[in-house]
């Protein structure tokens, strides 16, 4: 099943050099996220062929403009097109009352139900669940109340071995129980679960850490990750800029994937001083040499 991240935007604070502010795309097996929506977001969205009605649920991880002010010309074009669906959004608070307030000057009713689901920023929330994954948020340090967001298959049964299937001649019940690793008596024989069956898959996950300062703590909650995309604004030379605005350097991004052993990292969130970034993955490369950037318009899967 497809578990992917997808960049559409990767600058901080304002468009420059052709990038845009931050915005992604996770999609976990059939279903498609949208994390953070800054300006631009429908454009980069058409641009890259994504269709916008396939969002179901949006994720904001804070109210610093550069991340949602692209939410509220989405929500209005899903009106104009006659969206029949609701829209989940989930944000801090404030973001609910921002949302209201530009519908109502407009004189805008939606013609579909949004429902908004608030974040508290400073603790581990879940917020969306099925049986295949989970998706929660987590506090981050940043100028403002700021989450990032987790997004974490579920462990699967048990799969039973291809080898032994002509053998299965005892009731569903023992299978069901064999899948969950439970060894079971079958007419005086005793059935191992790990000769009927083998591991499944080791469940995948992503973290967005949003913008925030490098804080050791962090790795409480995104320890494991086989993925984390990790604010990298500035390089190093600007560590004392990074620490004023409550950002990180690259190399502190760096230092955090190596720290929570993560397969994989993803830096962006990019100051606009930079045109070239090939710096800054060097010195997150001198640190982790699993980093790339986030490039916009460029898939990394799971």
């Amino acid at each position: 099943m497809p578990f992917a991240v997808f960049i559409l935007g990767n600058n901080s604070a304002i468009p420059a050099h052709g990038r845009h502010p931050t915005s992604q795309v996770v999609q976990i097996h059939e279903q498609q996220f949208l994390v953070d929506c800054g300006e631009g977001t429908q454009m980069q969205l058409a641009k890259y062929k994504i269709r916008k009605n396939k969002f179901d649920h949006i994720f904001i991880s804070h109210l610093h403009g550069d991340h949602y002010f692209g939410l509220i010309g989405l929500i209005t074009s899903y009106h104009l097109l006659r969206r029949d669906k609701p829209l989940h959004v989930y944000g801090p608070k404030g973001l609910l009352e921002i949302i209201n307030l530009q519908l109502s000057v407009s004189n805008t009713t939606l013609y579909y139900e949004l429902i908004f689901h608030e974040v508290k920023s400073e603790s581990v929330n879940v917020l969306f669940e099925t049986d295949e994954y989970i998706i929660s948020s987590f506090p981050v340090k940043h100028r403002i109340l700021t989450h990032g967001f987790l997004f974490k298959e579920k462990r699967e049964l048990r799969k039973i071995n291809p080898d032994k299937i002509d053998q299965l001649n005892f009731p569903f019940q023992i299978i069901a129980e064999l899948k969950k690793g439970n060894d079971c008596e079958w007419e005086g024989k005793l059935l191992k679960s790990n000769e009927w069956t083998l591991l499944p898959a080791k469940p995948r996950s992503y973290a967005f850490c949003a913008d925030t300062i490098y804080h050791e703590e962090l790795k409480n909650f995104i320890a494991g990750c086989d993925m984390i995309y990790h604010e990298a604004t500035f390089m190093e030379e600007s560590a004392e800029r990074a620490v004023l605005t409550f950002h990180s350097t690259a190399r502190q991004a760096a230092t955090m994937g190596k720290l929570v052993g993560v397969k994989k990292l993803l830096i962006g969130h990019f100051s606009a001083k930079y045109e070239n970034l090939q710096p800054l993955l060097s010195e997150a490369k001198e640190i982790f040499s699993d980093t790339e950037l986030a490039i916009e318009g460029t898939q990394f899967a799971l």
